[in-house]
């Protein structure tokens, strides 16, 4: 052994040839601080090895390195700019090392190779791949972009064209996609990896293949043309402004880093990265991003302790109902290899159902997602049925039939009189508190509910409720199925409205005091979707669930709480449901809606006249930021007051609950993300301007407490104990 520490180690092979191995004590390779500094001795190693005639990469784990430790790295970002300047010119000069060696190097890549993983390897003159390889540049989803080299050698490696392109959408490769564009140079079984990466580095070795051109080119300007690159980067820059816009900067600054650095060489064209990737990792929208990935993290490891023992055995799922719930559910189960028994009372529901999955796998074929026998066997696991004796082996039901507490309680007491003792029955309810579907059953313990989000297919989210007799061993169950369904789940306690749904109405009762005190109904979808970034502002939000179902949701929910009921006195809610427009569905709600495109919307002229007939005030003379804040405010209020109600465990899970099931805007990283980076007090400015307009808008106790204590939902220091700040950052062999 020439070098070994807790993370890689230098080995001998033969003819001279040297073998870093990168091999932490963890289960998976990351490239962290430690990572770097290890790398860094065993470099220095290298370089006084003597008669050293070539370096190969490997790993002994499943993945060859799976990223930066994104927690570790969110610390460092906000330490001083001079600070992370250093380390980042500290990782740079790393990669400069590794690519400036003597001799030929080589990459055997197996797993996952993402981020930092794949910037290392670009800094080898070859990369083998395994066939299980997955090899990307995924920083852009986290608000950032590659700081380690990844914008200069991806683009003299492959072109600046595909280049950008796999910066830009963070994409991930599949080996055979990579070979394509020429990120790896072969593909191999597992098992031949090794030996055919060090045959690679034989040739190399031997003058028969030219790595030192390959090598120069990756530390040159780039190639192309300048009339061409202008042309190039100019489209690219239209392209990635349409496509990400204004709150997600990273596409745009990953373009403009590739397009400024174009005609420099390494060195130079490193300083950009530098620059570029600084003022992204020091932004609140990649904080706000990053936290959402660790979020991510810590959701699922949660849910997959809760989930134990797990059910991945699970084959069968019933589900009661074939509309558009329950036909996607059957759907999303079916697809991943769970058979599904769909019983409806009418026959024209059940070939609804089978025909909308039919329809969902067409597209999946047509985008060359699946073949033809992939739809086969997935339509094939859904079984339609009028008839309750067909679940009578089924260990787990999920009811999904109208949303009415006097339907929902005789479906379900006629589920448990068919299914065994030992069945689960959940309700896909979205308002209906479940301790009142209980009382249906003589066995409310294995009872939960399981809201889903249309279109089920698509939403990642599920809430799990707890009832006050729901047994632990339910939740696991029902957790593991969300899982194994490919389902994010958030477990909640039981209120009316469980979670996403309590959250969302006092927002929606802010856009019905909004127009009701005059404001344009236009002018706030604007607002709300283009300035503070959701995917749709909130007329064509209630046109889209429908006015009708908003307006009975309403009704439920006023009278749940009622002390936090408000009064709208002109409600164009009403007005609209009263008069049948109940939107998209009826093909006329805020707005109009085409029948060959319902995603086509413009503003409907009888509800401008319906507008004119309430009487109500002139135009509300308001600006973007109050509009915004009378707008989110009764929604953040609600989200405090359940973390304090213990309705969601968490700050974590509240925040990704309202990202993946209300579609949160993600650069704001959800409302306890958005409420730290504002600040407490700042927040409680904001509310006092408003809290006259009635009891959505009066401080809920946790913030007081907060800004008394001065807490804060986030942590500001991820990781402790940091290294220092590497003083010697110019090493011998570094350009």
């Amino acid at each position: 052994m020439i070098y070994q520490s807790s993370t890689l180690f230098l080995q001998e092979r033969a003819h001279r040839i040297v073998e870093l191995c990168f091999s932490t004590a963890g289960s998976v390779n990351k490239l962290d601080l430690e990572t770097l500094q290890h790398l860094d001795q065993a470099l220095d190693t290298l370089y006084q090895y003597e008669d050293l005639a070539g370096l190969i990469l490997t790993t002994d784990k499943a993945s060859f390195i799976v990223g930066a430790d994104i927690t570790q790295f969110l610390t460092l970002f906000t330490r001083p700019k001079e600070e992370l300047t250093q380390w980042i010119t500290f990782a740079n000069n790393l990669f400069n090392r590794l690519e400036d060696l003597s001799v030929p190097t080589v990459s055997a890549l197996t797993g996952h190779v993402l981020g930092g993983g794949c910037e290392c390897v670009l800094a080898t003159d070859f990369r083998i791949a395994s066939t299980t390889t997955s090899i990307g540049l995924p920083e852009t989803k986290l608000g950032i972009i590659p700081g380690f080299g990844g914008t200069v050698r991806l683009p003299r490696l492959i072109g600046a064209d595909s280049a950008m392109e796999a910066i830009t959408k963070g994409k991930t490769y599949t080996a055979e996609q990579a070979l394509k564009i020429g990120l790896i140079d072969a593909i191999v079984e597992q098992d031949v990896l090794l030996n055919s990466a060090l045959d690679t580095l034989q040739s190399a070795i031997q003058g028969k293949l030219d790595w030192k051109t390959r090598r120069s080119n990756k530390t040159q300007p780039l190639t192309l043309p300048q009339i061409e690159q202008q042309l190039c980067f100019q489209v690219a820059q239209s392209i990635v402004k349409n496509l990400s816009g204004k709150h997600y900067p990273a596409p745009l600054a990953a373009v403009n880093t590739i397009s400024e650095a174009a005609m420099m060489d390494r060195k130079k064209a490193l300083d950009v990265e530098r620059k570029h990737f600084i003022e992204l990792a020091q932004s609140q929208q990649a904080h706000a991003l990053i936290g959402l990935f660790l979020n991510d993290q810590q959701l699922k490891s949660s849910a997959k302790h809760v989930g134990q023992p797990s059910i991945d055995s699970l084959s069968s799922l019933g589900v009661i109902g074939a509309g558009i719930m329950g036909g996607g559910i059957a759907y999303q189960a079916a697809a991943k290899n769970i058979h599904v028994v769909v019983k409806d009372i009418q026959q024209s529901a059940l070939d609804l159902g089978l025909s909308e999955a039919a329809n969902l796998l067409n597209k999946q074929l047509e985008k060359g997602k699946i073949d033809p026998q992939e739809q086969a066997r997935v339509l094939n696991r859904i079984r339609p049925t009028l008839h309750y004796a067909e679940l009578e082996s089924i260990p787990m039901v999920i009811e999904a039939v109208v949303e009415n507490p006097k339907v929902k309680g005789s479906v379900l007491t006629e589920i448990e009189q068919v299914v065994s003792e030992n069945t689960i029955i959940a309700s896909n309810t979205s308002t209906i508190p479940i301790n009142l579907l209980a009382q249906s059953l003589t066995k409310p313990e294995r009872f939960c509910g399981m809201h889903f989000f249309n279109p089920v297919h698509r939403m990642p989210l599920v809430e799990i409720i707890r009832g006050e007799q729901t047994s632990e061993e339910t939740i696991a169950q029902v957790v593991s199925l969300s899982l194994k369904m490919g389902k994010s789940p958030v477990v909640v306690n039981d209120c009316p409205g469980f979670f996403v749904n309590r959250v969302l109405f006092p927002y929606l009762t802010a856009f019905r005091l909004l127009v009701q005190d005059g404001a344009d109904f236009t002018r706030i979808d604007q607002v709300m979707e283009q300035q503070f970034g959701w995917p749709m502002g909130p007329a064509y939000l209630l046109d889209i669930v429908g006015l009708d179902t908003v307006h009975h949701a309403q009704q439920v929910m006023d009278s749940s709480y009622p002390e936090r009921a408000t009064s709208v006195t002109n409600d164009i809610v009403n007005e609209l449901y009263n008069a049948g427009k109940f939107g998209q569905k009826s093909h006329s709600g805020f707005y109009d809606y085409a029948e060959q495109n319902k995603k086509q919307r413009v503003v409907s002229k009888q509800t401008l006249t319906l507008l004119e007939r309430m009487n109500l005030p002139s135009t509300l003379d308001s600006t973007d930021e109050a509009l915004m804040d009378r707008m989110m405010i009764p929604m953040i209020n609600e989200v405090l007051l359940c973390l304090e109600q213990g309705i969601i465990a968490s700050a974590a899970e509240a925040d990704m609950a309202l990202v993946y099931g209300l579609g949160f805007p993600a650069f704001r990283g959800g409302v306890c993300r958005y409420l730290d980076q504002m600040g407490m007090q700042t927040y409680f400015s904001k509310l006092e301007r408003f809290q006259h307009l009635g009891p959505i808008y009066k401080a809920p106790p946790l913030l007081f407490e907060m800004i008394n204590s001065n807490k804060t939902f986030y942590s500001r220091q991820y990781q402790s104990g940091l290294p220092d700040s590497p003083v010697d950052t110019h090493h011998k062999g570094a350009k």
